[in-house]
């Protein structure tokens, strides 16, 4: 099994290319389901989850031209099922639910199941789609999904769902009548998926507020779309300039979708540059004590927190992080304690009292944005990290350890 090695305690600086956000690019290869044609995507990201999203697509019948733009042809689908073994392995690949129904009519999608960071269930999507019309039995582990027609409603959701309301949006837009998604959520990613499919034919009034209305229409054509860049990436590289004390630019970026953290990050020390299309990170010289409430976006998101507690980890005073998506995302904390760091933890809030340095030392990835907060932890140690099952970085990351090299680290993968 791979490991990435890192000697620690070099100042990063220098410019890292941002590649296409995995949370945008996941519902809109779910979307080309919707209907049949050439879809081209550009700026595909190279992760491991992309290729399990595409060895879905390719289960169900759809085949591809490789290349940027990715071309996925989807007249011929021809079957109505996503597996166990790969939903398993990417919880995303509940995504095709919402697409296979609108379009077919039918579905049969495995239940994900637990997850790392909490279980993280899809009865909303399920009393979603029931609103629509669309008939829903459990069995054997599987959603079996049927209906003759799917009808306009209103939906509401308990608490917003990022891949619940991509599910239902893409359910509606091929529904009779109106749809009304309430509470649904706000993240980029959201917006991305909306427009893309507006581009498709759709009518989708709302987007990026709380309240979504989609009239529906018969028939969508094929998209042609470039992705945005993704922005936990690119906050996850802004982060490592204020760990290790460096400069880093991240380019392209949208600030905007960085708003939270930034101002976080600004709270610790860290000072910025914000041009039209990139985003400069500079180090301060002593990193600021901050408190953090993880929250859906426009707040704190969840997928940052680990790494910001791997810089509070060398803060000047006591920080107390709160995470209230997910409860179980404080895996990495076992791993921070090993290289030195002051962690308590009670309940769904983390006590971190910073120190003055963090030592090299082998760990262990849990989940990807854990496994992203030791390889920061590392950039910023005394000494040799050795990080461990590194397949939960290649799910988010593209070419990590070769954009870090480039502005400036001592990392290496080292094949198992």
């Amino acid at each position: 099994m791979d490991k990435i090695v890192i000697e620690g305690g070099r100042p990063l600086n220098g410019s890292v290319q941002i590649s296409g956000a995995k949370n945008a690019a996941l519902p809109l290869l779910a979307a080309t389901l919707l209907t049949g044609g050439a879809h081209r995507l550009r700026n595909i990201p190279l992760l491991r989850d992309i290729r399990t999203a595409k060895t879905l697509l390719y289960h169900l019948g759809a085949t591809f031209e490789e290349g940027d733009p990715l071309c996925i042809h989807t007249d011929n689908l021809d079957g109505f099922e996503a597996p166990y073994d790969l939903v398993k392995t990417m919880r995303a690949s509940v995504l095709v639910l919402g697409p296979l129904v609108a379009r077919f009519k039918r579905a049969r999608v495995s239940l994900p199941g637990g997850c790392a960071i909490g279980a993280r269930p899809i009865n909303l999507h399920l009393s979603g789609l029931q609103r629509l019309g669309v008939k829903i039995e459990l069995q054997h582990g599987y959603v079996e999904a049927s209906a003759d027609r799917l009808v306009g409603n209103h939906i509401y959701f308990d608490i917003p769902t990022v891949t619940g309301t991509a599910n239902l949006l893409m359910a509606a837009v091929l529904a009779e009548g109106q749809t009304v998604l309430e509470n649904a959520a706000r993240e980029p990613e959201e917006i991305e998926l909306a427009k893309c499919l507006t581009n498709m034919g759709a009518s989708i009034q709302g987007v990026g507020t709380s309240v979504i209305t989609i009239e529906g229409v018969s028939q969508l054509q094929p998209m042609d779309h470039t992705i945005m860049p993704d922005r936990i990436e690119a906050a996850t590289y802004l982060t490592a300039a204020g760990i290790t004390r460096g400069q880093i630019t991240v380019t392209p970026c949208i600030a905007e979708h960085l708003e939270a953290v930034i101002h976080k990050l600004e709270q610790a020390g860290v000072h910025f540059n914000i041009g039209e299309d990139s985003v400069q990170a500079i180090g301060g010289e002593v990193i600021r004590n901050v408190d953090i409430k993880t929250n859906p976006y426009p707040g704190f998101p969840t997928d940052m927190q680990a790494q910001i507690m791997a810089m509070m980890c060398l803060a000047d005073g006591e920080s107390i992080i709160t995470e209230k998506i997910f409860e179980n995302r404080f895996m990495h904390v076992s791993e921070l304690k090993r290289m030195g760091a002051d962690i308590s933890v009670e309940g769904n809030t983390a006590i971190v009292r910073g120190r003055s340095k963090l030592q090299g030392a082998p760990v262990m990835a849990t989940d990807l944005r854990a496994s992203a907060s030791l390889v920061l932890a590392g950039l910023a140690a005394k000494g040799i990290t050795e990080l461990s099952r590194v397949y939960h970085l290649d799910r988010g990351y593209t070419r990590l350890e070769e954009k870090l090299s480039g502005i400036g680290a001592k990392i290496e993968r080292v094949k198992g």
